[in-house]
């Protein structure tokens, strides 16, 4: 069993159910809906220019309730994740360190995304829906948003596009960025054609434009008392995203918006460089470590965790500055979760690799705190400048590097058969 993409991305690869982040909260009524709804025709011709993409037949579109939304995400979970992959994903983020150990994820994503809904695609149902918090300064910019997602949508499927890469995690989320960033970017720039601009020779409203979502602090609570690892990742496709189309639309114009559709980018890393999608350079799968567990444990779940969750752990542990330092050496990963349910144990085996020794150096030193500040206790048994081993909250560890790469098993238990 491979992980899932993160619980948001699981549904927003089945429905797309929220709209740009950065919108603000507002006051439609149901009877505003045909009025809203009647802006989707100029907007879909406006956005086919700049895109190249036709409009091959109208946009369905509707009113919801945020009430609803709230049902609708219940069930689209229901729908989308078992049980038991929605409790290997809890488990693997809280292993890891990126959220607490008495966070509920579902229940989290539901609101994070219930609080965040202004206006959605639904690429399953072929509609557009608008809601009550549609505001009316913002109208515009999100209806442009979801069209361009319709357009999108209405040329490349965009619900086969995600579940063809529900093998890989990094890859789906470089898939989603690939899907909002593009929807991103179109929507800017049809506001900035409005102003007599465009994103193509103006660097500063690019900028601007690429990081508005990271200026909502104070408009959505959920979201900003939300784990760092949901507010980075949730808002990733749209920032990132919006830069890596920017990056494809310089290099290839307009075939470009296709291009990215039809040969995406396989990792978060190709999204956050570029040219690393251009040159083709895909993630490294280093060895995991063998525990040599005693008889009764079984794989839970493995993968892998690309540049932007390796990004995240760093700044959540070491800090911003080496996050950047270090996070754009990242090479390759693997991880896997062995369980032995009668004894209540979940071990963790983990490999990374990164691009020189000196990089692996510092991420072993950065990893090793990490262990430190997300267990409450922590003993050192043996230490060199490799290796360290000791015990933590959920049982023994070994964390060790050996050239470009860096492994951990942790969880172990007190002897081994």
């Amino acid at each position: 069993m491979r992980l899932k993409p993160a619980l948001f991305l699981i549904l927003l690869g089945a429905a797309a159910p929220w709209a740009a982040p950065w919108a603000a909260q507002g006051a439609a009524q149901p009877g505003d809906a045909a009025k809203l709804c009647a802006q989707i025709p100029p907007l879909a011709e406006q956005l086919t220019k700049i895109s190249g993409m036709p409009l091959r037949h109208a946009v369905p579109c509707d009113f919801i309730t945020k009430e609803k939304i709230k049902a609708f995400l219940d069930k689209r979970v229901k729908e989308v994740a078992k049980p038991e992959d929605l409790r290997a994903e809890e488990l693997t983020l809280k292993k890891f360190g990126l959220v607490p150990l008495d966070f509920d994820l579902a229940k989290n994503t539901i609101d994070l995304l219930a609080e965040q809904a202004a206006a959605f695609y639904d690429y399953d149902k072929k509609k557009l829906f608008v809601t009550d918090t549609t505001a009316s300064e913002t109208q515009e910019p999100v209806l442009s948003h979801e069209v361009a997602h319709a357009i999108a949508d209405q040329n490349y499927n965009l619900s086969k596009f995600i579940k063809a890469g529900r093998n890989s995690d990094d890859g789906t989320t470089a898939r989603l960025a690939v899907m909002e960033g593009q929807a991103t970017w179109l929507m800017s720039e049809l506001l900035a054609r409005k102003m007599g601009q465009s994103l193509k020779n103006s660097p500063s409203l690019l900028a601007t434009m690429s990081g508005a979502a990271d200026n909502a602090e104070g408009q959505f609570p959920i979201f900003d008392n939300a784990p760092l690892y949901l507010r980075q990742t949730l808002v990733f496709p749209y920032t990132k995203g919006m830069l890596f189309q920017h990056a494809v639309f310089e290099r290839d114009g307009q075939k470009g918006f296709g291009e990215v559709f039809r040969k995406p980018p396989v990792s978060t890393q190709q999204i956050l460089h570029p040219q690393k999608y251009f040159s083709g350079v895909i993630p490294t799968q280093p060895d995991l470590p063998q525990p040599h567990l005693p008889k009764g444990y079984k794989s839970l779940v493995g993968g892998s965790l690309g540049e932007l969750e390796h990004a995240i752990m760093l700044e959540q542990y070491s800090g911003k500055h080496r996050a950047a330092d270090l996070a754009p050496h990242w090479r390759g990963c693997a991880f896997d979760l062995e369980e032995n349910k009668k004894a209540g144990r979940v071990v963790l085996l983990y490999a990374v690799e990164w691009d020189s020794e000196d990089a692996a150096r510092q991420y072993f030193a950065a990893y090793r705190a990490q262990l430190a500040k997300k267990w409450k206790h922590m003993t050192v048994a043996t230490q060199t400048a490799d290796a360290v081993t000791g015990a933590g909250d959920d049982g023994r560890f070994e964390l060790r590097r050996k050239g470009a790469t860096v492994t951990s098993m942790e969880g172990l238990p007190a002897a081994l058969d």
